[in-house]
């Protein structure tokens, strides 16, 4: 690989920066100071610093977005504003899409990566990862509503949604934790309640909880910490209706 696209691919700096940046001997590849972009190294094996800092080759990326209201979670839209819009164009090629959909007025917690393997595992209903989200319906949610999800709501379509869970807030929202994400579930969970939603956020998936400091739109790095813990699945004996779901295979209490 050549040393200014193992480079571009490391950091969030141009193929044109990078070049003016190794020519003006900035960057060490094994120790050894390396003033030509087109340098051949092995992106394994290498051990490169830029400006005395170690850069890592990592062939997937994985980052924590806090999704305003108003985009899609969509890799291109002719029309309409996509969340990968948010990203600069060096992040953009290297191929990266959410993971999951959040419908275009929903906020909250969206990873974006490249890897598609990790994206499946964390969508697929058969990991059993739970996604947490706060909503604000018309009318307060009451304890019949509370059962009704942890029975399995049945949909408008006849569609029957696994055991969930919903907890009623004293500020009159509440807190729905699914393990699965059919087209717009929340909201059509809440619906067959009737309870329509005016406000949708996704707070956490797995142990994996949205970064308070980040603003809608504003987006980091995943840690090594986080990226696992992603993969947890944050179902505890406080919350029977999944816990038994979880224990017993699928099968409804």
């Amino acid at each position: 690989m050549r040393l200014d696209k193992y480079l571009s691919e490391c950091t969030a700096l141009s193929r044109s920066q990078l070049r003016q940046i190794i020519k003006n001997g900035s960057v060490c590849v094994d120790s050894v100071p390396v003033t030509a972009p087109e340098q051949k190294l092995d992106s394994d094996t290498a051990y490169v610093t830029l400006d005395g800092k170690p850069v890592s080759y990592a062939k997937f990326c994985y980052y924590m977005l806090n999704k305003p209201s108003g985009l899609l979670s969509a890799t291109d839209d002719k029309k309409q504003k996509t969340v990968i819009d948010l990203f600069p164009a060096e992040l953009r090629k290297k191929n990266i899409f959410p993971v999951g959909r959040l419908d275009k007025d929903t906020t909250g917690l969206l990873i974006i990566t490249n890897d598609g393997e990790f994206a499946h595992r964390v969508i697929s209903p058969k990991s059993e990862i739970v996604k947490t989200y706060r909503a604000c319906t018309e009318s307060p949610v009451d304890d019949a509503d509370v059962e009704a999800f942890r029975q399995g709501i049945v949909l408008a379509d006849g569609t029957l949604c696994l055991p969930a869970g919903l907890e009623k807030l004293p500020d009159g929202s509440c807190l729905v934790r699914v393990m699965e994400g059919k087209y717009h579930q929340v909201k059509r969970m809440l619906a067959s309640r009737g309870k329509p939603v005016t406000e949708l956020k996704r707070l956490s998936i797995g142990e994996l909880e949205l970064d308070k400091t980040l603003l809608p739109g504003e987006f980091r790095q995943l840690t090594e910490k986080e990226l696992c813990s992603v993969n947890k699945k944050k179902i505890t004996k406080n919350e029977p209706y999944i816990w038994c779901f979880y224990q017993n295979n699928y099968a409804i209490f």
